[in-house]
């Protein structure tokens, strides 16, 4: 059995060709879409700002083979993002990921301060 890594995924991306219905519908609903709902999660949270409605961002938390690294964290999670934004009918392009390995990640501690 492969070991397997958690990865957090945040997928930007263009709004394009957006149907007028579409466009008001994101408009609406952008309150419950702003810095407040930032959340990594496997079925992945959908942010933007409505003024100019120009980009967004999905966050996700993948989970996958260690070996196949975060270049296939990325690829899972843009693919989830295309699967979603087509269901919801919300055009867009230029989807690109950051990936970070959380199994992997260095913490630094600062130490505590000398009163």
């Amino acid at each position: 059995m492969s070991e397997q890594h958690t990865y957090r995924v945040i997928v930007r991306g263009t709004w394009d060709g957006l149907t007028d219905e579409a466009r008001t519908r994101l408009v609406a609903e952008a309150a419950d879409h702003g810095l407040a709902s930032m959340r990594f999660t496997e079925e992945g949270t959908l942010t933007y700002e409505p003024s100019p409605l120009k980009h967004f961002s999905m966050r996700y938390v993948v989970v996958s083979d260690a070996a196949d690294g975060e270049e296939m964290a990325g690829a899972l999670a843009e693919e989830r993002a295309e699967t979603t934004l087509r269901e919801l009918e919300f055009g867009h392009t230029g989807l690109r990921s950051t990936v970070t390995d959380l199994d992997t990640m260095k913490i630094n501690f600062k130490p505590a301060s000398r009163r």
